[in-house]
């Protein structure tokens, strides 16, 4: 059944028999499509002990796939000036690109063949986790990540889906095998959790045909998806990671939020946006950057999803003003929990997060990236039409009550990671 909004965007829905998603938007701007391959699967999904296997997975769906080796699909897509751009998420593994119009048929096929039939091949996945384990240690070396990895542990706990390190350990990267790849991809990856989205000088009929040809004789079940238990309680915790040869301390004060279907969403984003992201940081940023003088960064992000998803202060200072910083940051979330937005501080807000929007959708990969969350969300296919509007029905007590929600310095999680060391 095809479903179409009669406003905005207004994108074709399709749906194949074999359960697979197509969405397509149509626009004339130049003789090129926008592809986005995603499917419902990623690190949530990794099995305990085997943390990682979904990130080692997407190293390797280029490296080989259906019926042909990693040079063919390289030869396929190097001679059409296509490259991938493959990534994973908690929930989601997605394969994006750009083509000319007149190779959308061939492009398809051979991304849909990554997400249908990788081939793993040993020489592969040796040389892939190798890539995995510097960045790994990488990551053990910088303080921005071991801060983030760290809060997430404590907001969420160290064995939950989202506590556990998406990449996974040294330990579990190498005990994961070819076999342990392929029985993973056979779980979670199946043709009715795939959505494809594409965008650009495309008819309807076209795309449909081209991707009934690319996968529609994939025939598969999947695995249900894991049911991700919600946060545990909240109080105040606080991590010190000493790393005394860096040159800065890297701070997280976090929280857990809502879901992303809660109605309160867009009070949540309005918030987020003042305390942490408008101007140069938000209050957090004015206060312990440009007052005070004391963070090479400052801001925060908001990440609602299919559980209580996180909202991150961050900050960068001197090691010497940990704990400042820290006092600044409980002061800034404790009056916004308190006092709320003001009604400059909400007007601003709402011009600049509907000013962000058009923005978003200016070319054919923002269409594409805007229409997948849409889809994944179940968020409705006139959602950029009642975006607008549903920023601008935000109240001042809307925002002051996702501020008393969530905003309580006594359930702040807090890690430290750099040249600091407790006193």
């Amino acid at each position: 059944m095809t479903t179409t909004p009669a406003l905005g965007l207004a994108p074709v829905r399709e749906r194949l028999a074999n359960g697979v998603t197509l969405l397509v938007k149509e626009t004339r701007t130049q003789p090129a499509v926008a592809i986005s391959a995603t499917m419902s699967a990623g690190s949530v999904c990794d099995p305990l002990g085997a943390e990682g296997v979904a990130h080692l997975l997407s190293r390797l769906l280029d490296r080989g796939a259906g019926t042909r080796t990693a040079d063919e699909v390289a030869d396929i897509l190097d001679l059409r000036g296509v490259s991938p751009l493959i990534s994973v998420s908690r929930h989601a593994t997605t394969v994006a690109c750009n083509c000319l119009a007149e190779d959308v048929g061939t492009v398809l096929e051979t991304v849909c063949d990554m997400l249908r039939a990788p081939r793993c091949p040993e020489p592969e996945i040796d040389t892939r986790r190798g890539q995995l384990l510097t960045q790994l240690r990488q990551d053990e070396d910088t303080p921005s990540t071991r801060a983030v990895e760290a809060a997430m542990a404590l907001l969420y706990g160290a064995d939950h889906p989202y506590g556990r390190r998406p990449k996974g350990s040294a330990a579990t990267l190498e005990g994961i095998d070819r076999r342990q790849l392929l029985d993973f991809h056979a779980a979670w990856f199946a043709p009715d959790r795939l959505t494809l989205v594409l965008v650009g000088d495309i008819e309807v009929s076209v795309a449909v045909a081209a991707v009934t040809r690319a996968c529609g004789k994939w025939a598969s079940l999947g695995t249900p998806l894991p049911s991700l238990p919600p946060p545990p309680a909240q109080t105040r915790r606080r991590l010190v990671i000493p790393m005394p040869a860096k040159a800065q301390a890297d701070v997280v004060y976090g929280f857990t939020t809502i879901l992303r279907s809660d109605p309160a969403f867009h009070a949540y984003w309005i918030m987020n946006n003042v305390l942490g992201q408008y101007g140069i940081g938000g209050r957090v940023g004015r206060s312990i950057r440009e007052r005070q003088g004391m963070a090479y960064y400052a801001g925060s992000l908001f990440e609602a999803g299919y559980i209580a998803g996180p909202l991150l202060v961050r900050a960068g200072v001197n090691g010497d003003n940990v704990d400042r910083a820290i006092a600044s940051i409980d002061t800034e979330v404790a009056g916004m929990a308190l006092d709320g937005v003001s009604d400059e501080e909400l007007t601003n807000a709402k011009r600049y997060l509907v000013g962000s929007i058009p923005r978003s959708l200016e070319t054919n990969e923002g269409i594409a990236q805007f229409l997948q969350t849409a889809e994944q969300f179940d968020l409705g296919l006139d959602y950029d039409s009642q975006l607008p509007g549903l920023v601008q029905s935000v109240t001042v007590n809307d925002v002051a009550e996702a501020a008393r929600r969530t905003l309580v310095t006594e359930q702040a999680a807090i890690v430290i990671a750099g040249p600091y060391e407790d006193s």
